[in-house]
């Protein structure tokens, strides 16, 4: 028994020295230096996360379009040191018409921003002026935050919603996606300190693992959505409207909860001038809402191992995609659940709603309608629920490291669209959407190593880097360890980082330390060159009942393909080459394939992995 530990300490010990070969920048070094974080890809004995316990009570004003709020947060520093300020961020300030932007906005996206009221620390109050305030703003604090103490921030403030709806604003006159819509204290972490990066609308978020509890308080007629468990639906709906939504808590079949004609109508709601939805979610990076007098509202449920969730949608009336968004919902949390990435929906619903965005919001989700393609509407569903596990079951710094979640959401769109539409139409989806304009466009911006700050690149680069290269490292990755080793290093990174804050070098030494083996020369491939996709066949030959094909990889991508040998009877035999063939020699491979008769031609296929200049992937002999 001694002996198999002290062997097992040794291939660790082996793993973890070779894990250090990958360039690490040096605050992220120091992390590991501090023992925040540690080699083997676990959280380290010193690790630390700050946390906020939120309670918000916010209203919305259909006829005004003003959103105002007062707030309590108490805040825990966990860190090791003093704080002398609170970085606070309030993303939707990035309407306001001087913050810097990456790209072109109309005057409808346009509004003047967040105005602080009142803003208290532990009961003394500060004169803040929130006029000049960015993305993310410094207060300098008159008592500092000492280590493992706890701070309570009051705030009371307002903002109006834009015209322009996006990830947030107004769908249309009486719906309203309420997102980013208070303030909260920036992440505080282990590698950078206060996260002072500011919002451009183009890379997503980062935020801490707090608790939400929202008291929304809505005009008459209006139903709310939010993320979160429901508290109290007995106060704000009529009888025959809260038998509905209870009854779809339990059933397998959509529930039409109310329909159009009932919203307009007026009696789904309470009738008072005002309700107050209240909502609570806890551990979780954000909480958002949504309002209309007028959505659709469709419902159902569906089990999984351990518990029922609720599934929900609201929707224009006549929306032909969304008319299916609950049933394909349910089989989403079904099929991730089980398949890939093999580990159960973490929270107790998922919710819908029609706008413009196509995007994920922790429990929700803010998607365009694509009526005319049910294929296309269906996968961008699968998508923004895919992300449920990355960023938010796994605490991704999206701002930094878009790769950590973009690409492992592609990854899962594509897994389960073989699933809803076979292989072929996915793969083929998948080329086209995903891979044609980065592989087919060779300017320089397409080919930035993925490990780049996402903030550093931009355009396509962007999309590039966090979409289609991260997710074709990821498809390399599962075909080089096989679907079982690789289930198993991935759930290893995912059972370590679950509700924390992992960066990319905590996720390739996760899965070094869950596959058993020394991944880092495939990591340096993928993540740290300017390598594309580009095969060559350089020469063959066939001696007695051998074949040996000559590949250069050109690009330089360690990719999976196939070689389709012809005979000279006209059969044909295809053969699957994993990303080990380059292993040893990135540049340089010779397929050595035993044969039984005269081959005509040989053809290399990536397949998925489509090549730059296909024209030379094949030889006669």
């Amino acid at each position: 028994m001694k002996k198999i530990f002290s062997g097992m300490l040794m291939v660790v010990s082996l793993l973890q020295l070779s894990a250090q070969e990958l360039y690490m920048p040096r605050n992220i070094k120091k992390a590991y230096e501090n023992g925040t974080r540690d080699i083997s890809g676990a959280p380290g004995k010193n690790y630390w996360q700050n946390k906020g316990v939120y309670n918000v009570d916010v209203k919305v004003d259909a006829n005004t379009k003003m959103v105002s709020g007062k707030e309590t947060i108490v805040y825990t520093n966990n860190s090791p040191d003093s704080l002398n300020e609170l970085a606070i961020r309030f993303v939707n300030n990035l309407h306001k018409p001087q913050s810097p932007r990456s790209g072109f906005v109309s005057k409808d996206f346009l509004s003047s921003g967040l105005k602080i009221k009142s803003f208290v620390v532990n009961g003394e109050k500060y004169d803040v002026n929130s006029d000049d305030w960015s993305t993310v703003e410094k207060v300098k604090l008159k008592t500092a935050l000492k280590s493992k103490s706890k701070s309570e921030v009051k705030i009371e403030w307002e903002y109006l919603l834009s015209v322009q709806s996006g990830r947030e604003g107004q769908i249309d006159p009486e719906t309203f996606y309420v997102a980013y819509s208070f303030p909260r204290i920036s992440v505080y972490d282990d590698y950078n300190g206060w996260d002072m990066l500011p919002h451009s609308d183009r890379q997503e978020f980062y935020n801490d693992f707090n608790d939400y509890s929202f008291a929304i308080t809505a005009p008459k007629n209006f139903v709310v959505w939010a993320t979160g468990d429901f508290l109290n639906p007995e106060a704000v709906l009529q009888p025959e409207y809260l038998k509905r939504y209870k009854a779809s808590l339990k059933s397998d079949k959509v529930i039409h909860v109310a329909t159009e004609q009932e919203m307009k109508s007026g009696k789904v709601t309470k009738p008072n001038k005002w309700n107050v939805w209240k909502f609570k979610a806890s551990h979780i990076t954000d909480f958002c809402f949504a309002m209309s007098n007028h959505y659709v509202w469709d419902a159902a449920s569906v089990q999984l191992k351990s518990k029922r969730a609720s599934v929900q949608a609201g929707y224009k009336n006549g929306a032909k995609d969304f008319e299916h968004y609950v049933d394909w919902m349910r089989y989403n949390l079904d099929w991730f659940s089980k398949n890939w990435p093999g580990v159960e929906y973490p929270y107790n619903v998922m919710t819908a709603i029609q706008g413009y965005a196509d995007m994920e919001y922790p429990m929700m989700i803010n998607d365009t309608s694509i009526p005319d393609d049910l294929q296309d509407a269906r996968l961008t569903a699968d998508h923004e629920i895919a992300h449920t596990y990355f960023p938010f079951y796994m605490g991704i710094n999206e701002t930094r490291y878009a790769f950590m979640d973009e690409g492992w959401a592609t990854t899962l769109e594509y897994l389960i669209g073989i699933d809803e539409n076979g292989e072929a139409a996915a793969k083929e989806f998948y080329k086209n959407f995903r891979v044609k304009r980065w592989i087919n466009d060779p300017s320089a911006e397409q080919d930035q190593p993925v490990i780049t700050m996402s903030t550093q690149v931009s355009g396509s680069g962007y999309g590039n880097n966090s979409y289609v290269k991260a997710s074709l490292s990821y498809l390399a990755l599962k075909d080089y360890l096989g679907d079982e080793l690789f289930k198993k290093a991935l759930h290893h990174y995912m059972d370590n980082w679950n509700g924390k804050h992992p960066v990319p070098w905590d996720y390739f030494n996760s899965m070094n330390t869950g596959s058993g083996k020394n991944l880092n020369w495939f990591f340096q491939n993928w993540f740290y060159t300017n390598n594309y996709i580009d095969l060559k066949v350089t020469g063959s030959s066939q001696i007695n009942d051998m074949l040996t094909i000559n590949v250069a990889n050109v690009g330089g991508f360690a990719i999976p393909f196939d070689a389709l040998l012809t005979y000279e009877d006209g059969t044909t035999e295809k053969l699957h080459f994993s990303p080990s063939v380059w292993e040893k020699d990135q540049k340089l491979t010779d397929l050595v394939i035993p044969i039984k008769k005269k081959v005509k031609s040989v053809k290399l296929d990536g397949d998925l992995f489509m090549d730059y200049t296909p024209e030379n992937n094949q030889k006669n002999l």
